[in-house]
């Protein structure tokens, strides 16, 4: 097992670089620079110092300074011949290119118009910070009072965006505006000595001077009370009295303006792909009817006697598949976290350095929060990745859906794709980093699959759970692509995953939440991880017995994520290889 990340060179056998690739290389350290100095968060996290005192600039100005520089990239990228450049070379091109042009796109639609959502926005960005910025210095704490300081101009910035959005009939639904409304005012009357942005100075190295501690938490309390609190003040009264009487009627992306071609390159971006939304939609209703199948007889494996609506009623009413309480609820994901580890070297060649915990949510997001999701780690500022787990109403968190949960957000999902992606060699930056949706969550849900063969499931109720989220995902193909392209009904929606999994009530209705104020996001777990078992069963087909998982899953991975058409030219590549290896 090598511990180090596996260069590229090795993984694929490509070839050295030639004399092309130099204009890229100056092309590329080019973007990396600007795009840093763009995302003062990004920048931070990568060892700006100057970054960490600042918060991102969405103004349509900046925007359009954006868009000018972005144009110039894209033609700097065209006019470098593919023909010129080595293999890696030519990945390196397309994938700025695909990177610069979905960046345009996004400014062209002006989606800075819509800047929150239920599942986030600008809003939560200072207390995103406070749960990942480490503290490790003065200047760190002084930076943080710096951010803390910077808020209101931030909101101002934000709120403009929005009623910008109201004024051009570019919003979001009444209902999610609602949520988003009751969040912002309860963000807004935490008491002040007990805000979480006052967190991470109880991190600050104990070898600070209490007399330097007090004074930054002091400046810390003024720069809430006097700045951020009347900045979320106005907050809720903008979207009171300005947008939420503005908010739109229909739940569709379609019904927005310019909604049709919008939604369809939402889909576009999301997946990947080239499908259209009808032929998502017609794949998710199949992948619903193949999983349900399957879900009969693992049923029918349990020795329960009763229809799949009384299994249902079995599942949220019996004590057996609850945790008694929080603590234990972390406990049981650490336990299956450590089991699934002790598998990783006989399934990858490759493992990452850094390592993730398991974390609650935090208590001021748990409640309209989804079930689980992976915070990432930073290797160059020490900090691990987190695996969080919402332990709120322990009722709604049932033990069967905990080890498909705890493979996707953890290992061998999220953490162990993520944390080797940060860790890659010979890859630039931009391709590390990159969010490519399609990518990173098909291999989520690759990996709740791959759980199965790792010998993880435990008990057919386990291997239910696994399916119940995989069916989950399948419906979202159904839900999304039903909401915001076909015009349907919230109960339209909700009816594929109350009838066909074990969901919470709670989470089907935070989920649904999800997809009308994000549109088009939840079509690519599905869509990936369909490509990545197509790749799999295509190289065990042409490669027979010198299938190797741990090298296929390296080939896999150590390329960082990109989008799923480049991905499978890179396995056909490897398959190649392979079979003159």
């Amino acid at each position: 097992m090598r511990l180090a990340p596996l260069a590229l060179v090795l993984a694929l056998g490509a070839t050295p670089a030639i004399a092309g690739d130099a204009a890229l290389d100056r092309l590329i350290a080019d973007y990396e620079l600007y795009a840093l100095a763009q995302n003062p968060i990004e920048g931070g996290q990568q060892g700006d110092r100057g970054a960490l005192s600042r918060l991102p600039d969405n103004s349509p100005a900046a925007d359009a300074a954006r868009t000018s520089a972005l144009k110039a990239f894209a033609v700097r990228t065209k006019a470098i011949a593919p023909a010129e450049l080595s293999d890696e070379g030519r990945i390196n091109r397309e994938f700025l290119g695909w990177t610069l042009e979905r960046q345009l796109q996004s400014l062209a639609f002006d989606e800075a118009r819509m800047p929150f959502s239920s599942d986030g926005g600008f809003h939560w960005t200072l207390g995103y910070l406070a749960a990942s910025t480490p503290m490790r210095s003065l200047a760190d704490g002084r930076a943080w009072i710096n951010r803390l300081n910077a808020a209101p101009a931030y909101y101002a910035t934000e709120i403009a965006n929005a009623r910008r959005g109201v004024r051009t009939g570019f919003t979001q639904p009444r209902a999610t505006v609602e949520q988003v409304l009751a969040r912002a005012r309860e963000q807004a009357a935490v008491p002040i000595d007990s805000d979480p942005l006052l967190t991470p100075l109880d991190q600050l190295p104990a070898s600070i001077p209490p007399a330097d501690r007090q004074a930054l938490r002091a400046q810390a309390i003024a720069a809430i009370g006097e700045r951020v609190r009347p900045a979320q003040a106005q907050f809720v009264s903008f979207l009171e009295t300005e947008y939420l009487p503005k908010a739109r009627r229909s739940l569709a992306a379609r019904s927005l303006p310019d909604g049709e071609r919008y939604y369809a390159w939402l889909v576009a971006d999301h997946t990947t792909t080239s499908l259209t939304p009808d032929q998502i939609h017609e794949n998710g209703l199949a992948e619903v009817a193949r999983i349900r199948r399957e879900m009969d007889a693992v049923i029918a494996e349990t020795g329960f006697k009763g229809d799949f609506a009384e299994f249902q009623a079995h599942l949220r009413s019996d004590p057996q598949f609850y945790a008694t309480s929080r603590q234990a609820l972390l406990e049981k994901a650490s336990e299956i976290a450590k089991r699934i580890d002790d598998q990783l070297p006989s399934w990858f060649a490759t493992l990452p350095r850094l390592t993730y915990g398991v974390r609650p949510v935090p208590a001021d997001i748990e409640k309209t929060y989804t079930t689980g999701r992976y915070f990432p780690g930073n290797p160059k500022l020490g900090v691990a990745g987190g695996y969080m787990v919402n332990t709120y109403d322990l009722r709604q968190r049932p033990l069967y859906e905990l080890p498909a949960l705890t493979l996707h957000e953890a290992v061998p999902g999220h953490h162990l794709q993520i944390a080797l992606g940060q860790e890659a060699e010979g890859l630039p930056y931009f391709r590390r980093e990159a969010n490519v949706t399609a990518f990173n969550e098909g291999w989520g849900l690759y990996a709740e699959k791959l759980g199965g063969e790792m010998g993880i499931y435990r008990a057919p109720y386990e291997r239910f759970g696994r399916l119940s989220y995989e069916m989950w995902r399948a419906c979202r193909l159904v839900a999304d692509t039903g909401l915001h392209w076909k015009g349907w009904s919230l109960d339209q929606a909700r009816e594929c995953f109350a009838r066909n999994s074990a969901l919470s009530p709670l989470n089907i209705e935070i989920e649904l939440a999800r997809y009308v104020s994000w549109p088009g996001q939840a079509l690519a777990y599905k869509t990936g991880e369909m490509q990545i078992v197509a790749i799999r069963e295509k190289a065990k087909a042409q490669l027979g017995e010198r299938f190797d998982i741990r090298r296929f899953h390296d080939a896999m991975l150590l390329g960082g994520p990109m989008p799923l058409d480049m991905l499978e030219r890179r396995m056909d590549a490897w398959i190649a290889e392979e079979k003159g290896r």
